[in-house]
């Protein structure tokens, strides 16, 4: 068994000594704040020393965060140790791996011709839904069975289930799991502690997504790739391997999207648009930035849909905010990120709390969530949205509030089981482990009551994006309306999203009909207010 060795970037003594100006980084991380972009951690690195680094409280160094996207350069890598090893190569086809499907599609052709380069290069021609059930386990048969939208090869188009299959590929070929063949390829070099990764009920991972890790772990992954694939001397990703992956492979440019993300594709890598140089990229801002002409990097994770905001603040400042030669100016303090919001001191106590004392909080359950797999959680959808095993259905709220320490426990029933965690009422978090689909997460959570009868409750699961907010209105006649809403607010999100499906979609008519439906209809169905009543704590009963 094998130790994990610690190697930790150096840190600079200020950013100047390794030619970043501390005047940019202000100024950047004004631009974060007043363009609303919801920033959870940010380092920069350059010459191989952290010149800049802080994380937003409740984040911290140690905070697991989830990658999104920037899973797939992580598939990518190991697709490279595979190859470097003669597992497979970029023309090693699906039905090669999985004979077993071609058997069952003899006639699909398409199939025949899959290949792990188009896999890796979001050109498989698939056309899998969004909607697919993933708690049906059925993930591998689901993506053989999706459209076709083109042949494989004809055209880019990013699909997340691609990378997924790449990773039951090396489940198969290896027997072990991908993280079981990083740890001592990738993981351990690199002091990377063993993650959570998401997987389907067969334990492969997502592959397209999933990954938690913390920033200074992605910070050395990107430095790795940044340095030719070494890490302190040794060379840990092959060579060519780097090479490859970050090139510009396919061409994006006819894509409907933002500036930054059609200017290129490598294996799982973005082209730059902002300076030469690449990334690895995930749904709500997670990045991890190489400048090559700079030799240097950036590492970014948050809550911000729109990425292309989050791009263009760091864009606005680097890399022009980087120089040469030595600096003979004073220095400017730099801040650290702001702690994020959360509920202020409550300054009632409302009569409820002696009634909740005895009674629990039954919620009505509405069957078109639950019919569509969006049952109501308190987790937000965004951390749910493609899981196997998918957090919802909650039943029972109940609520024990201790006055003295200012504090209010919340215990709930979702799913199969139950959770209970404390929320501060003086305005500072609490934080108390739960566990939601399958998933362990630290939550961070305040609670205020905003006048008698509505209880506000905001629930951060660290790692994970967003906040779940609560207001209960509980009325002399003891029916409640629960009021469930999310951080980052879904009217942002499904405006942010409709940009991308409008411009997929090739008439105007579906253009009209797309754009209206994500940002006038989904806010309100997922996040729907719910009917409930007060029963004793002891009562069972269905509603």
């Amino acid at each position: 068994m094998s130790t994990l060795q610690t190697y930790k970037l150096e840190r600079a003594k200020t950013p100047e000594e390794v030619g970043v100006s501390s005047k940019a980084i202000k100024e950047m991380l004004e631009d974060f704040k007043l363009s609303k972009v919801e920033l959870h951690s940010l380092m920069i690195i350059r010459h191989n020393k952290v010149a800049y680094e802080s994380w937003a409280y409740p984040f911290t160094s140690d905070t697991p965060h989830i990658m999104y996207s920037v899973s797939k350069s992580f598939t990518s890598t190991a697709v490279g140790f595979a190859i470097d090893e003669g597992l497979m190569t970029l023309d090693t086809k699906f039905v090669d791996v999985f004979p077993e499907y071609a058997e069952k599609r003899p006639n699909d052709t398409n199939l025949q011709k899959l290949t792990v380069y188009h896999l890796l290069t979001m050109t498989s021609g698939k056309n899998p839904s969004v909607l697919t059930d993933r708690t049906k386990n059925q993930w591998i048969l689901d993506f053989v069975n999706a459209p076709w939208k083109t042949s494989p090869g004809e055209k880019w188009d990013y699909i997340s289930e691609n990378q997924y299959i790449l990773c039951a590929m090396i489940n198969k070929l290896t027997g072990i799991s991908v993280r079981d063949f990083l740890m001592p390829r990738l993981f351990e070099p690199l002091s990377i502690k063993y993650p959570f990764w998401e997987c389907d009920g067969n334990g492969i991972e997502a592959g397209g997504w999933g990954l938690y890790i913390t920033t200074e772990e992605l910070a050395n992954f990107i430095q790795c790739y940044a340095n030719g694939g070494k890490w302190f001397g040794k060379q840990v990703i092959p060579e060519n391997w780097v090479k490859f992956a970050t090139s510009f492979l396919e061409d994006n440019s006819a894509q409907n999207f933002d500036s930054d993300t059609i200017c290129g594709y490598g294996a799982c890598f973005w082209q730059n648009n902002g300076a030469k140089g690449y990334r690895a990229d995930g749904m709500f801002s997670q990045f991890a930035i190489v400048l090559e002409d700079y030799d240097a990097c950036a590492v970014i994770t948050s809550c911000e849909i729109d990425e292309q905001k989050t791009r263009d603040c760091f864009w606005r400042h680097f890399p022009s905010g980087f120089f040469s030669g030595e600096y003979k100016g004073e220095t400017t303090p730099v801040p650290q990120l702001d702690a994020l919001p959360e509920l202020p001191a409550s300054k009632v106590q409302s009569t409820f709390e002696e009634i909740l004392k005895t009674k629990k909080v039954k919620i009505k359950s509405l069957a078109p969530l639950e019919i569509l797999n969006f049952p109501l959680s308190v987790l937000p959808i965004f951390p749910v949205f493609m899981s196997v095993d998918k957090a919802g259905y909650c039943t029972d709220f109940e609520f024990d509030f201790d006055n003295e320490k200012k504090e209010c426990k919340m215990t709930w029933v979702e799913k199969d089981g139950s959770n209970t965690i404390v929320c501060g009422m003086d305005g500072k978090v609490r934080f108390s482990s739960m566990r939601l689909g399958g998933v362990d997460y630290t939550a961070s959570s305040t609670a205020c009551w905003i006048n008698n009868n509505n209880l506000c409750i905001w629930i951060r699961p660290l790692g994970a994006i967003g906040q779940r907010r609560f207001r209960f209105e509980f009325n002399s006649d003891l029916s409640v309306t629960l009021y469930p809403s999310s951080y980052q607010n879904l009217t942002e999100v499904a405006d942010n999203l409709s940009l991308i499906y409008v411009g997929m979609a090739k008439t105007s008519v579906g253009k009209a009909a797309i754009g209206s439906s994500m940002t006038n209809f989904l806010p309100s169905f997922l996040e729907p207010k719910h009917s409930c009543k007060l029963i004793e704590r002891t009562t069972q009963e269905n509603l």
